[in-house]
């Protein structure tokens, strides 16, 4: 078990837990068989979410006590980065929701109470939590990161904030999505110790769907005397703006933001810095630093500061809460910069609530959605590229589309609910959007709209010229035609070869699926595969199956009697890939094209050597390593990076001959292992206690990502910005490979810090890919196939959700 398991086993329970019990039976052991009940004694419940419908769920108190909440209760489904949330100024007057199921793992890192907005501590948002009230569903009073300097618990006791944990959250979600966000009470008990134990029994919460949440047993009002009482509260009917936007003008520089990766100072043609004004709605910490870490000098101002009389050269509108309709001074400020002739106008930039702000200002008009997007995973399309971006949000209101007045159209749109995410000026240097580039929480992918803004403020400065903004990436029909839809109409796979170790029915599921995502398309379909004992070959699923052993001889004859457009090799494990790596050569000859990833890049992820070079190219780091063709060599370049080492055999099946060597004996004898079946191995040096992390990624031609699916499910002691930042890098790595489809790739991270190393990439659907499509139902090898026929993600349903994309 890696260290990062080791430590997701010890997090993940509840604090107070007294026993495990399955079907009446301790446990004495980590783990359990996932299809028995399992039942946590908890502590008593003592707390209770009360929403304006009259539902109710039980729950148990931590962090503040002796008070109860009342505001709106929305829900965030982020897999990371509550610290970034809770303190982000948009969650003002909220009680929040997060959906992932395990929070508090990783704890909170250390704060200065008394921080102001002149001090941007790198792991929050703000100087305070802004939320009203926190809802989870399973809550670690025990947390590992080397940041941390404290509990979840502890943090919301600081800040005065009351939470709740062992709700049903699912349940929640699901009754908020159909109702629609709500208003709501998070009501504590008056006796925190006595609730719940009037008979002298302490109740326990079973650990289910259906059995998480249940509503009071007292069926009358008197319950109602056990709580600290409230009264319902409407965020969205008063000025929130005005209660966390700064008082008064602050600048900010790279002197006194400093930040990794500064670029140079850049200028006004005059000779002083280029400057831009930030009118502050609720702004977030990390916009600032997008700002003064591109050399420019940030002014930030206040939501009702008259910034007309100000000397800039760029406007920017940040993020905040609440109904934009309520900030009429601000409104009419922009529409006056709007306004402004062309010889004096200035570019300008609106994110969130900046983005309706600017709307609003422009002559368009905003409502209020249903319940909102609020996530760290949700696809943008660009309406000039026909790109698609995955973003961080965090909202309740959007801008009508239909209501953009003559010179303004939708520059993004919400690929899941058709909702819009970003207007632009077709006429002059203005731009807005939904969505959160400057992320924190959630990934970095459209960050560019910095540069974006800033090129277009230091351009106008230097020339004068009133044009529309101009965004990277093409136009949607460059793109499609730079990437066609494969022309096929009979595909063979190729499935994962008899039973044995490292191949066989642990691909099954990936053979399966890529057969039902070609069948879905109507091309006709041939599995390759000896074992009859698999899902793939039974009667009914391929169109035809070939019995027969999954080598270059066979498969050969087998394209020549068949005649197929096209091939994979990437769903049937090492085996498949082996057989496509030998027939490289072949396939043009034989009429047959290989569907998704290039064979070039499967031969250099396989190639140890090549994929440290591929590495170096783009400035990442692997692991210090050599490759070997002997024992000898293997043994030289042992010597030369220090024992402990790690051997790798190149083209293996699951790992074969690999292992730890401690010494030169040891590490000859995995050489006679690893030689037996691969020509070369790979010695690297040990990374003993660092924690291993894998991530599924799929990767369509035109760029769009998923990246979000992790095999250590869920994501135990990773932050904000780890989580991130491998993210980030998988994305990196996988485009500059050229991957099309499944991929994974392993990191090693270090436990004590933010240092990693890439440890490898296998270009093709793994045996982690059934586990994590299954733990998240999200179908890897389904999505992967259709990929390799040229279909963008954007463009295919999420088999779960039955209406967002994939």
């Amino acid at each position: 078990m890696s260290q990062e398991n080791e430590q997701a086993a010890s997090a993940a329970l509840p604090p107070a837990t007294s026993s495990v019990a399955v079907n009446g039976a301790a446990l004495n052991g980590p783990s359990s068989p996932l299809d028995l009940d399992i039942h946590v004694q908890l502590p008593s419940a003592n707390s209770l979410l009360e929403l304006a419908d009259g539902s109710k769920y039980e729950g148990i108190s931590f962090g503040a006590t002796g008070k109860s909440v009342a505001g709106e209760c929305v829900f965030q489904t982020g897999m990371v980065g509550y610290t970034e949330s809770l303190t982000d100024p948009s969650y003002s007057g909220q009680i929040l929701v997060l959906t992932y199921p395990l929070i508090g793992n990783y704890g909170v890192p250390a704060r200065d109470v008394a921080a102001s907005l002149a001090k941007l501590p790198a792991e929050f948002e703000s100087y305070k939590i802004h939320i009203a009230g926190l809802v989870i569903g399973y809550y670690s009073e025990e947390f590992s990161h080397f940041l941390a300097a404290s509990s979840l618990g502890k943090w919301l006791e600081e800040n005065g904030v009351p939470a709740i944990y062992g709700v049903d959250t699912r349940a929640l979600t699901k009754r908020i999505r159909e109702k629609g966000s709500m208003l709501g009470r998070l009501l504590l008990a008056k006796d925190i110790g006595g609730f719940g134990s009037r008979d002298g029994r302490s109740r326990s919460l079973l650990i289910s769907p259906e059995a998480m949440s249940r509503n009071p047993s007292v069926s009358s009002e008197t319950w109602r005397e056990e709580f600290i009482d409230v009264p319902w509260s409407d965020p969205n009917r008063i000025n929130l703006v005005s209660g966390v936007s700064i008082t008064e003008a602050k600048l900010y520089t790279q002197t006194n933001v400093p930040t990794p990766n500064q670029r140079p100072q850049k200028n006004h043609p005059s000779g002083r810095p280029l400057r831009v004004v930030a009118v502050d709605v609720g702004m977030k910490y990390n916009q600032i630093r997008c700002f003064t870490s591109r050399g420019v000098e940030l002014k930030v101002v206040p939501w009702d500061y008259d910034f007309t009389t100000e000397t800039y050269d760029g406007l920017f509108i940040s993020n905040g809460p609440g109904d934009p309709t309520m900030l009429e001074t601000t409104i009419a400020r922009l529409r006056s910069a709007l306004s402004l002739p062309n010889d004096k106008l200035k570019p300008v930039f609106g994110i969130c609530l900046g983005h309706q702000l600017l709307a609003l200002a422009a002559g368009a008009s905003t409502r209020k959605m249903k319940y909102g997007n609020r996530g760290h995973n949700i696809p943008c399309q660009d309406a000039f590229s026909g790109r698609c971006y995955i973003t961080s949000q965090n909202h309740g209101f959007e801008v009508d589309k239909t209501t953009l007045p003559a010179g303004w159209m939708e520059l993004f749109k919400n690929a899941n609910d058709g909702s819009n995410e970003g207007i632009i000026s077709t006429e002059k240097p203005f731009f807005s959007v939904q969505f959160h580039p400057e992320s924190t929480p959630g990934p970095r992918d459209t960050e560019f709209l910095f540069d974006v803004f800033i090129d277009a403020v230091q351009k106008f400065a230097e020339t004068g010229a009133v044009e529309p903004v101009k965004l990277p990436g093409g136009t949607k029909a460059e793109n499609e035609a730079r990437v066609p839809r494969a022309n096929v109409q009979k595909v063979l796979i190729l499935g994962s070869g008899g039973l044995s170790i490292g191949q066989a029915g642990e691909f099954d599921y990936s053979g399966s699926q890529a057969i039902k995502a070609l069948k879905e398309e109507g091309i006709y379909t041939i599995m390759v595969n000896p074992n009859i004992a698999t899902i793939a070959t039974s009667k009914g699923l391929a169109d035809k199956v070939y019995f027969l052993p999954v080598n270059p001889d066979f498969v050969r004859k087998i394209i020549e009697f068949e005649r197929p457009d096209g091939i994979y090799v990437t769903f049937g494990g090492q085996t498949a890939l082996n057989v496509g790596v030998k027939l490289k050569d072949e396939f043009a000859a034989l009429g047959c094209k290989v569907l998704g990833t290039p064979i070039e890049t499967i031969i250099t992820t396989e190639d140890r050597a090549l994929f440290a070079q591929a590495m170096e190219e783009i400035g990442e780091k692997c692991a210090e390593s050599a490759t070997a063709t002997s024992p000898d060599e293997a043994a030289q370049a042992a010597g030369t990076i220090g024992y402990p080492v790690i051997v790798r055999a190149a083209y293996a099946l699951g790992g074969l001959g690999s292992g730890f060597a401690q010494d030169e004996a040891q590490l000859r004898a995995l050489c006679e292992k690893a030689f037996a079946t691969s020509p070369q191995v790979l010695v690297e040096k040990s990374m003993k206690g660092w924690k291993e992390i894998e991530y599924e990624v799929n990767f369509d031609p035109l760029g769009i990502h998923t990246g979000d699916s992790i095999v250590v499910a869920p994501s135990q002691t990773l932050s904000d910005v780890d989580y991130n930042m491998l993210r980030t890098t998988a994305i990196n790595v996988i485009r500059h490979l050229g991957v099309i489809g499944e991929c994974n790739i392993q990191y090693a991270l270090n436990p004590t810090s933010q240092e990693y190393c890439i440890i490898e990439v296998n270009a093709r659907l793994s045996r982690s890919s059934a586990l994590a499509s299954k733990a998240t139902g999200y179908p890897l090898a389904f999505i992967a196939a259709k990929l390799g026929l040229g279909i963008p993600l954007d463009e295919i349903k999420n088999s779960v959700t039955k209406v967002t994309t994939a």
